[in-house]
């Protein structure tokens, strides 16, 4: 060992942590945009705005199998329990999935 790399630990990365890496960004991006619809809508952000109606769309999309999942009476029950379980369910499955992966 030489005298610059003595103490030091070296980590070797594979393929698989990469890809975990990866997954992991991939998932908390798509619960980020998720939560930020949660707050736009919460906060009655301006409809017409673009970035509003991008994030509005973004959302919708990645949330379509849980949208109106909920009948509650009150809209932001349901757009909260809607929408967040889809950033939940993304971001517990992401991190699960790059789990699994890092430990192969």
């Amino acid at each position: 060992m030489s005298p610059l790399t003595r103490g030091t630990t070296r980590r070797s990365t594979n393929g698989s942590d990469g890809a975990a890496r990866i997954i992991v960004l991939v998932a908390d991006v798509m619960a980020a945009i998720l939560v930020l619809w949660i707050l736009m809508d919460l906060l009655d952000a301006n409809r017409g705005n673009d970035l509003v109606q991008f994030v509005h769309d973004v959302a919708r999309w990645l949330a379509g199998w849980s949208h109106d999942l909920f009948t509650f009476d009150e809209r932001w029950a349901r757009v909260v329990c809607g929408y967040g379980l889809a950033a939940v369910v993304y971001a517990v499955v992401g991190h699960a999935v790059a789990g699994k992966l890092r430990r192969y």
